[in-house]
Parts: C-alpha cells; structure tokens; sequence
C-alpha cells in the first residue's frame, strides 16, 4: 500500500498542468495514490511519466484514470509473485543509491 511521507500543496489556484515522474510503474498503486492528490487539489490534466512499466501498473492506472496520459520507456509484460516488473532493472532506489 502507498504512504504519502510528504506533501505541501499551495492554497492557491492549482497549475493546468501536473507531471508525476515515478521510476518503475508496476501495480500502478503509487500513481494512483498520486493521481488522487492532484485529482482532489483540482489539476484537470496530468501526465504520469516512467522509465519501466508493467501492463498491469498501465492498466490499473488506465482504469481509475482514463485521461491521463502515460508516458514510458518501456514495458515489461508482467510481475512476480513479489509484484516487481520482470525482467525489470530490479530495485530503482538500490540503483540510484548504489545499495545493491
């Protein structure tokens, strides 16, 4: 399940236009959570862009949020019973802070 550590949104008038940069797209429950706070903060167009994605993250994003538009490099056809991408690039924050 996602966890929002942190948001600080501005009072003011929302932007027209929201991007959510996510690494790996794999059950999509990151982004929808994502997707629900800009939703709720009134954004009317977001883009969700990722490195590496599963069908499943695309489809269950798709299905909660039918206008947004996704953006991948890639796409893995499925996840393991762990629910990471295969073949996938493993962990995106072991590879970004080299704690493999």
């Amino acid at each position: 399940q996602p966890v929002e550590y942190y948001a600080k949104l501005p009072d003011q008038k929302p932007v027209d236009v929201a991007f959510i940069v996510d690494p790996m797209l794999a059950t999509g429950g990151s982004a929808t959570a994502a997707l629900e706070t800009l939703q709720r903060w009134g954004v009317p167009e977001v883009h969700l862009l990722a490195i590496i994605a599963a069908k499943e993250g695309i489809a269950h994003v798709t299905a909660s949020f039918p206008t947004t538009r996704i953006h991948v490099c890639a796409v893995d056809p499925e996840l393991n019973p762990r629910k990471f991408i295969v073949p996938g690039l493993g962990d995106a924050g072991d590879r970004t802070f080299n704690t493999l």
